[in-house]
C-alpha cells in the first residue's frame, strides 16, 4: 500500500510539472522608446492573433495601450511591432514603476485560447 501511495504521489508530481511546463508565458525586453520585444513560450495551438496590453501598476488609470499582431509561429513580438497603439513607459524622473504586460492569444474564430502576464520594471 505504501509503495502504491509513493507511485501515485510521484505520478501526480510529474503530471503537475509537465502541465505547468506547457503554460503560455511571456517575457519583456525594453527597446528604447518604442514597444518592447515580447518573447513568447508555449503559445496555444491554433493561435491566429496576439493582443498585448501594458498597465502601469503604480498609475493604472494611465492608458498606455498596446496592440495586436498576426501570429504565424514566431517566438517573439519584435521591438516596435505595437507602436501604432502604444505609449511607452514614462514614470516621473527618479522613479521606477512596475509595468504589467498581458498577452492574449486568439483563434481564427476570435475565441480566447489563453493569456500570459508578466511584470517588468522601468527604467
Amino acid at each position: 500500500m505504501r509503495v502504491m501511495l509513493i507511485c501515485v504521489s510521484l505520478l501526480t508530481l510529474c503530471w503537475s510539472a509537465s502541465a505547468r511546463a506547457a503554460d503560455f508565458a511571456i517575457a519583456v525586453t525594453w527597446c528604447g522608446g518604442g514597444s518592447p520585444e515580447i518573447s513568447l513560450r508555449n503559445v496555444p495551438k491554433n493561435t491566429a492573433r496576439l493582443e498585448a496590453h501594458m498597465t502601469d501598476l503604480m498609475v493604472p488609470s494611465y492608458q498606455h495601450g498596446g496592440g495586436a499582431v498576426a501570429f504565424k509561429g514566431e517566438n517573439a513580438i519584435p521591438c516596435g511591432a505595437l507602436n501604432a497603439g502604444f505609449r511607452g513607459p514614462s514614470p516621473p524622473p527618479h522613479q521606477i514603476h512596475d509595468y504589467e504586460w498581458t498577452v492574449k492569444a486568439y483563434g481564427a474564430d476570435g475565441a480566447v485560447l489563453g493569456a500570459a502576464r508578466t511584470v517588468k520594471k522601468f527604467p
